[in-house]
């Protein structure tokens, strides 16, 4: 049982780590002009995108990584519940954080922009969804059990 948990935090870990990693990447080669509407801190459609899509791959990555370490389908089961509660603490902060008028200078730190990112609702609620199937698709691919 300890080794299905471990494979299943571990996926998070490792999904978590990939996602920051090539979230901070894609904001630096675009940078704030292209990852903003302009003047503002809400997302552009183009970082909408790709976040989207980096999202996904690594959801994909962790579902596998957990079903490599744990062995276990249960470990993926892990993995995507630990992806359901941070989504759903995801999608209260954004649903009751006020709405920023404040304007966007030309060049916005990475760690600023994570802070002030205005992240439309809709995406907050589609990011679990589409990251849960991430995880349990990646976990698939890996045999188990």
């Amino acid at each position: 049982m300890g080794r299905k948990i471990l494979g299943g935090i571990l996926g998070y870990i490792v999904l978590f780590i990939f996602v920051f990693a090539t979230f901070s990447a894609a904001y630096l080669i675009m940078g704030a002009g292209h990852a903003f509407k302009p003047g503002s801190y809400d997302v552009s459609n183009r970082w909408l995108a790709i976040s989207t899509v980096l999202g996904f791959i690594g959801a994909l990555i962790g579902g596998y990584t957990a079903a490599l370490i744990g062995r276990s389908k249960m470990s993926v089961k892990i993995t995507a519940g630990i992806v359901l509660l941070m989504g759903l603490l995801t999608i209260a902060m954004v649903a009751i954080s006020p709405r920023s008028v404040e304007a966007r200078g030309a060049d916005v730190p990475n760690m600023e922009a994570m802070s002030k990112a205005q992240t439309p609702l809709w995406v907050a609620i589609l990011g679990p969804i589409l990251s849960i199937a991430g995880v349990l698709i990646g976990g698939s691919v890996r045999r188990t059990d």
